[in-house]
């Protein structure tokens, strides 16, 4: 098997453990959408289902399910808040989900409700490289080093 390249772009904040990530925007919003592993450890998305807007969602409590080629699987939120809006590409082209996780494939935006107290279960920064290859070699996949083809 090769080693799989981990994307993960800074300014993101992970929760590790559900393999979601959060962008922080103005406003007092947060996009959330499935991380590059997350979906290497799924596999592709055929169906991808949200919550409705107005529900109120805990930090890792179900965001949205996805439909993958033998199972549905839960997509957990990143932070806590209240779901303001959904990615309405995602109705026609949830494979975007796969191809442009952290672009097009957003899944959701909450607003915030107090984001301080979601941030002690969350990576940032330079912990990110780290905590991502732990979870990777936990689950069976070996990253490729940093700067490989």
């Amino acid at each position: 098997m090769a080693a799989l390249h981990l994307n993960h772009p800074p300014g993101l904040y992970y929760l590790m453990e559900h393999q979601v990530w959060a962008r922080l925007e103005e406003g007092g919003t947060a996009t959330l959408g499935i991380t590059q592993l997350g979906i290497a450890l799924s596999g592709e998305i055929y169906m991808c289902r949200p919550k409705r807007v107005g529900t109120e969602l805990a930090q890792g409590s179900t965001l949205a399910v996805v439909e993958l080629s033998k199972s549905i699987v839960p997509v957990k939120t990143a932070v806590t808040g209240t779901l303001v809006e959904l990615n309405p590409a995602l109705e026609q082209r949830p494979g975007l989900v796969d191809r442009d996780p952290y672009g097009a494939g957003w899944i959701a935006r909450l607003r915030l409700k107090d984001f301080a107290l979601d941030l002690p279960q969350l990576v940032h920064g330079e912990a990110v490289a780290g905590a991502m290859a732990q979870h990777a070699r936990e689950h069976g996949i070996e990253p490729a080093p940093p700067g490989a083809p």
